[in-house]
C-alpha cells in the first residue's frame, strides 16, 4: 500500500475521532439543562389565577394593591389574546370545511372541460334577478360585478340567472309611495321570512327621500339585522351589523323615548360583538343590557324584548367565574344573573305570545332541566317540535330540542 494513502487513513481516522469526542463533549455540557421541561407560558396560567386575589381580599397598601391588579391585568391580556387566536382558528377551519367541496367541484369541472359558474349566496342570487329587471332600460351589457347599496353584488351577464324568469320590477312605483305607505309595505313584507330581503331593498330605494325621519331610520336599522340574518357570509355579516348599528345609534340619539330604537339597537350590538375581541364583547354586553331595559320600558308589552332578556339572563348565568373576574377587573362591576330570572323572562313571552317560538320553548326547557324539573322540561321540549320551523333560528332550535330529548331519555 502506498504511503501517501496510510497518512490519508490516518488523518481520517483522526478527524474522525476528534468530531466524536466533540460530539460527546457538546452532549454532557447540554444533557443537564435539558433534565426539566419548560412548559410554555400560557400553560401554567391556571395556577396563577387560582393565587389571584379577590378584590375585597386585597391587602389595604395601595402600592401592593396596583400592583397585584396590574400582574391580574397582563395575565387577563394574555387570557384575552389566546381565547382571540383560538376563535380566529376556528373561523379559518370552518372556512377550510366550506371550502373543499367547492374546490372540488371546481376541479371537476375543469377537467371536464366545462366553465365553472360562480356560486353564490341565496341572498345574493336574488338580488341580482331583481337588479337585471330594474337596470334593463340603463343599456348596460358589462360582465363586471358592480358593488350595489345594499351590499350586494351583481352581474348582467350570469347565465344561470338569464335562464329564470324575471320578476316584475319591484320598485318601478318609487315616486308614488309617501312614508306612511312605505312603512306599511315594508312592515308587510317582512312579516314572510322569504320577502324580508324585498323589505331592506324597498327601504334602500327611499333611503334619500326618508332618511330623516326617525320612523323610517328604526325599519333601516332593523333591516340591515335581518339582512344580517339571512346571509351566510362571514364578511356580508359584518359589513350588514356594522351599519345597521350605526343607523341605530342615530335613531337612539334623535329618538330617546322611542322603545323601537333601543330595541334594534341592542339587537345589532349583539351582532357586532360576535366580530369583537373578547374586551369588546364584554362593552357590547352591557350595552345590550342598558338599552334592552330601555326598551321594555317604553315597550312592556313586547314579547320579543322579554325572550332577548331571557337569552340575556341564561347566558350570564352561564358564566364562569374567570369570565366574570374580567369583566369584573375591565369595567369594576360583574354581570349578575341566574336561571331563575331568564326562566322568568321566558315565562313572560308564553304569556304575553303563546306559541311565541320554537326557540323560546327550548329555552325554556333548559331552565328546567337546570332546576331539576325534568317532566316540566320534557313538555316544553315537545312543544317546540310542535311548531313549524320557519326561519334559521327555528331550524337550530330543533337541532337541539332533538338533543335535549335524547339526553333526557337516557
Amino acid at each position: 500500500m502506498p504511503r501517501s494513502t496510510n497518512k490519508e487513513i490516518i488523518l481520517g481516522i483522526m478527524v474522525g475521532t476528534t468530531g466524536i469526542s466533540l460530539l460527546l463533549l457538546w452532549y454532557h455540557k447540554v444533557r443537564k439543562p435539558r433534565t426539566a421541561v419548560d412548559l410554555p407560558k400560557f400553560l401554567s396560567l391556571g395556577n396563577s389565577l387560582d393565587l389571584m386575589p379577590l378584590q375585597d381580599e386585597m391587602p389595604n397598601g395601595q402600592g401592593t394593591t396596583a400592583i397585584v391588579q396590574g400582574r391580574q391585568l397582563q395575565i387577563l391580556e394574555k387570557l384575552n389574546e389566546l381565547l382571540t387566536n383560538m376563535e380566529e382558528l376556528k373561523e379559518e377551519i370552518r372556512v377550510l370545511k366550506e371550502a373543499i367541496p367547492k374546490l372540488e367541484e371546481y376541479i371537476q369541472g375543469e377537467l371536464g372541460g366545462k366553465i365553472t359558474v360562480h356560486k353564490i349566496s341565496p341572498q345574493h342570487r336574488a338580488r341580482k334577478r331583481r337588479l337585471v329587471t330594474v337596470q334593463s332600460s340603463a343599456a348596460s351589457n358589462s360582465s363586471e360585478e358592480a358593488e350595489s347599496e345594499g351590499g350586494y353584488i351583481t352581474a348582467n351577464t350570469d347565465t344561470e340567472e338569464q335562464s329564470l324568469p324575471l320578476p316584475k320590477a319591484f320598485n318601478t312605483h318609487i315616486e308614488e309611495l309617501n312614508l306612511d305607505a312605505l312603512i306599511q309595505a315594508a312592515d308587510n313584507l317582512r312579516m314572510n321570512e322569504s320577502s324580508k330581503m324585498e323589505s331592506f331593498e324597498l327601504l334602500c330605494d327611499h333611503k334619500e327621500k326618508f332618511r330623516d325621519e326617525i320612523e323610517f331610520i328604526w325599519r333601516f336599522a332593523r333591516a340591515y339585522g335581518d339582512m344580517y340574518e339571512l346571509s351566510t357570509n362571514a364578511q356580508e355579516k359584518k359589513h350588514y351589523a356594522n351599519i345597521g348599528k350605526t343607523l341605530g345609534e342615530k335613531a337612539i340619539t334623535r329618538a330617546p323615548m322611542n322603545g323601537h330604537c333601543h330595541l334594534w339597537y341592542a339587537v345589532l350590538c349583539g351582532y357586532v360583538s360576535e366580530f369583537e375581541g373578547l374586551q369588546n364583547k364584554i362593552n357590547y354586553g352591557y350595552r345590550f343590557k342598558e338599552h334592552l331595559d330601555k326598551a321594555i320600558e317604553f315597550l312592556p308589552e313586547e314579547p320579543f324584548l322579554y325572550y332577548l332578556k331571557g337569552r340575556y339572563c341564561y347566558t350570564v348565568s352561564k358564566l364562569s367565574w374567570i369570565e366574570k373576574k374580567m369583566a369584573a377587573t375591565l369595567f369594576g362591576k360583574i354581570p349578575s344573573a341566574t336561571v331563575q330570572e331568564a326562566l322568568q323572562n321566558f315565562l313572560k313571552v308564553e304569556e304575553l305570545h303563546p306559541g311565541f317560538s320554537k326557540s323560546n320553548y327550548m329555552f325554556l326547557a333548559k331552565c328546567y332541566i337546570d332546576l331539576e324539573q325534568t317532566d316540566t322540561a320534557v313538555k316544553f321540549c315537545n312543544l317546540a317540535v310542535l311548531l313549524p320551523c320557519v326561519t334559521k333560528e327555528d331550524k337550530d332550535a330543533q337541532k337541539e330540542v332533538k338533543k335535549i330529548n335524547t339526553s333526557l331519555k337516557r
